[in-house]
């Protein structure tokens, strides 16, 4: 299979996965607690956004619960399955340490960050704030990266779940349709009718699992993937320009609640069968694959670190904080949350899709990580997951079913909450460009929509444009992440603070991008010809995006420097923190 390869000798998966949760505990104990109190100076009395702006729209005093499930839902789409089902292959060991540690150093440092400067600028997004610490041709800069990275991942997402739908797991329509209206319902009732959410969240969580059993019993096949493609399409308009309160609040918060119950169910299923690790603790050079440095950061994004996520901190999350404190739990938090179901991952992936089957289990996982090309990542993470949780006596095929609800569920949380991102990127871009009408947030969405149908539909050689560059997402998803991280750490030395918390996960992010960037172009231009001609558009738009990340990281060695210059520590970007009370 490949050489390099490193087996443990009958190691306890479940040993490694108790090393995690304590990381886990100590992190959120007294790291978080750090950077909440020290590094960001959290104020419960300070007025946030979703007060000084209440809108009824998209600014909306939330609870912090409720939130925490929503931001949780919104970040956790397909990513956090696929990137370290696909990564093990370098074997588990890389694979836990990154999901674990970049989570908790650099992925929950980065959301949290996010949310905060967002929270600070009246819930502008990231690319806005940008625009005050670093310099306006930043933000134009930061805006045309984010509108690129969205648009291609929805798309990508919509291709994904229209083949989840219209392939083998039909038993996740109706859960998934059934949910948006159950939502619906208890949105208006909550808001329109003050009715307690406690009871009907009990009551809507319980007819969604009613809706899992009727799916598992009765699968639709409605429509081709293509149908599939665009009704998802027609449901992300519709989501985006109604308030958040009416359906993408309480359908992520009563997603959250399934997610908790996989994830205990899963966990719980995985200590009583307490496999041993399939997979080799290290791969070097598995075949196929490229550079386990800097790639496997690379193709794990979501789940360990990701700009995606600052996306939805600042232009969703940061909006409905009621207090500053809940940043703590619901950025930070909610990261964790995430990386925990990337350590599913992992575990599914590396020990439970050889449990329980004949033969060896190195053998059976070579079988499934035989070459990087040929790997089915969602696959194996809906079978490995699912043995863990038929040792709780489910049968293996509903727990299939149960797992597939949650990864076509979550992918379609991320898909209307990203839908919505692009709308404020649309209308930030208009404000630039001074474009009223891209204010407007059915025209905004109508562009938003528009732009992911392209990837989505439009081919090259019989595919689409979307799975053409999808070979770029990953690079382009941690680059957002870098920017994100560069303009949280000079928000910080602008005002004093110490920036060496942001500051050491941003270089890091950056270098392992930007050599991750540099060695793709230099394989797209050597594999471009004519009889394959997918090549040069991956050239093309990665070219341009390292121009573009190169030219916001001078803009902001600029910024540092006449910052460092200043007799005055505050700049031009004391504006963002001043309160509107």
């Amino acid at each position: 299979m490949c050489c390099g390869s490193l087996y443990t000798p009958a190691m306890s998966a479940a040993l490694a996965a108790v090393c995690a949760f304590v990381v886990y505990f100590v992190a959120v104990r007294f790291y978080s607690r750090h950077l909440a109190h020290r590094v960001f100076g959290l104020d419960p009395d300070r007025r946030t956004p979703a007060h000084q702006c209440e809108d009824g729209v998209d600014f909306v005093p939330t609870n912090r619960y409720v939130l925490f499930g929503h931001h949780w839902a919104s970040i956790t789409g397909l990513a956090p399955m696929l990137g370290p089902a696909v990564a093990v292959i370098w074997g588990w060991g890389p694979a836990m340490l990154w999901v674990v540690l970049g989570a908790v150093l650099v992925g929950c440092v980065h959301d949290f960050g996010a949310l905060v400067v967002s929270m600070r600028a009246r819930g502008l997004s990231v690319g806005k704030v940008a625009e005050g610490v670093i310099g306006p041709r930043a933000k134009l800069l930061f805006l045309c990266i984010i509108f690129f990275g969205i648009a291609l991942a929805m798309g990508v997402f919509t291709i994904a779940i229209a083949g989840l739908f219209s392939t083998k797991y039909g038993s996740a329509v109706l859960p998934s349709s059934g949910l948006m209206a159950i939502a619906g319902v208890i949105g208006w009732l909550v808001y329109k009718k003050s009715v307690p959410l406690g009871r009907l969240a009990a009551i809507g969580f319980a007819s969604l699992l009613v809706l899992v059993w009727l799916g598992y019993e009765n699968p639709i096949d409605w429509a081709s993937a293509g149908g599939w493609k665009a009704t998802l399409l027609a449901y992300a308009f519709i989501a985006s320009v109604l308030p958040v309160w009416s359906l993408l609040q309480p359908r992520d918060f009563i997603n959250s609640l399934l997610l908790y119950l996989g994830i205990i169910l899963a966990f719980l299923g995985f200590f009583v069968m307490s496999p041993d690790f399939a997979a080799p603790m290290l791969n070097e050079s598995p075949e196929g694959a490229p550079p386990i440095f800097p790639f496997v950061f690379i193709t794990i994004a979501c789940g360990a670190a990701s700009g995606f996520h600052g996306l939805v901190a600042s232009g969703t999350t940061s909006k409905q904080i009621s207090r500053e404190t809940d940043a703590r739990l619901v950025g930070y938090g909610g990261m964790v949350g995430e990386s925990l179901l990337g350590l599913l991952a992992v575990l599914a992936t590396s020990a439970g899709i050889a449990a329980g089957r004949t033969g060896a289990p190195s053998d059976i996982w070579k079988d499934h990580y035989g070459h990087f090309d040929t790997i089915t990542a969602l696959q194996n993470f809906i079978t490995g997951t699912a043995r863990f949780v038929e040792q709780l006596g489910i049968p293996h095929e509903l727990a299939e079913a149960f797992i597939a609800v949650l990864v076509v569920s979550f992918a379609l949380t991320t898909l209307d909450s990203a839908t919505r991102l692009l709308r404020y990127n649309v209308g930030e871009i208009g404000e630039s460009l001074k474009l009223p009408i891209l204010r407007d947030r059915h025209a905004a969405s109508g562009i938003a929509v528009v732009a992911i149908a392209f990837f989505a539909f439009y081919e090259i050689e019989g595919k689409a444009m979307g799975m053409v560059l999808w070979g770029l997402f990953g690079t382009t998803n941690q680059l957002l992440a870098s920017l994100t991280l560069l303009t949280v750490t000079l928000y910080l030395l602008q005002r004093g603070k110490n920036p060496w918390f942001t500051g050491v996960p941003m270089l890091f992010m950056l270098v392992t991008t930007m050599v991750a960037m540099v060695m793709n172009l230099n394989k797209f231009s050597s594999n471009w010809t004519f009889s394959d001609p997918a090549q040069l558009p991956l050239f093309v738009v990665g070219a341009v995006l390292l121009v573009l990340a190169t030219w916001v990281v001078v803009e902001a060695f600029i910024a540092t420097r006449r910052t460092l210059a200043s007799a005055e520590i505050l700049t031009r970007a004391e504006v963002f923190d001043q309160d509107d009370a």
